[in-house]
């Protein structure tokens, strides 16, 4: 698939991304995270004084796995480098976007609310490698 392609995929719907990081001592850190998109380019929201957050703070480096658990399977894999911002106009506006992806444009301004608050990071992720497979099991 092209980039093009896995982004249009992992858009197509809801998913939620693993994201791996690296710890303090190199150690791999995975959790899910929401997100949205903004063209190329990949957004979430996390924690200051979370491990993600401290951990992209240290080292930019992150990869993003998406999947569909359902037959016949699918993934995406991206890597890149994230950017970090506490702008807290940006964070209520991608916040909101993000919140209204997953639990629906009714409830987008209170997920805004609640995640584009002081304390939160917007994050930013520039693919740098994206790699993938459609229909595994066929």
């Amino acid at each position: 698939m092209t980039t093009a392609q896995s982004l249009d995929w992992i858009f197509a719907k809801p998913r939620t991304a693993k994201l791996a990081t690296v710890t303090a001592s190199g150690a791999p850190h995975v959790a899910p995270v929401w997100v949205a998109r903004d063209g190329d380019k990949l957004v979430f929201n996390t924690g200051v004084g979370t491990l993600k957050g401290r951990a992209l703070a240290r080292d930019p480096r992150v990869a993003l796995c998406f999947d569909d658990e359902e037959p016949p399977f699918a993934f995406v894999i991206i890597s890149g480098t994230a950017e970090l911002s506490e702008d807290p106009e940006a964070l209520v506006r991608w916040a909101s976007i993000i919140g209204g992806r997953y639990m629906g444009a009714e409830r987008a301004e209170e997920y805004g609310k609640r995640n584009g608050v002081p304390g939160e990071l917007l994050v930013t992720v520039t693919p740098t490698k994206v790699s993938g497979a459609l229909a595994i099991a066929d």
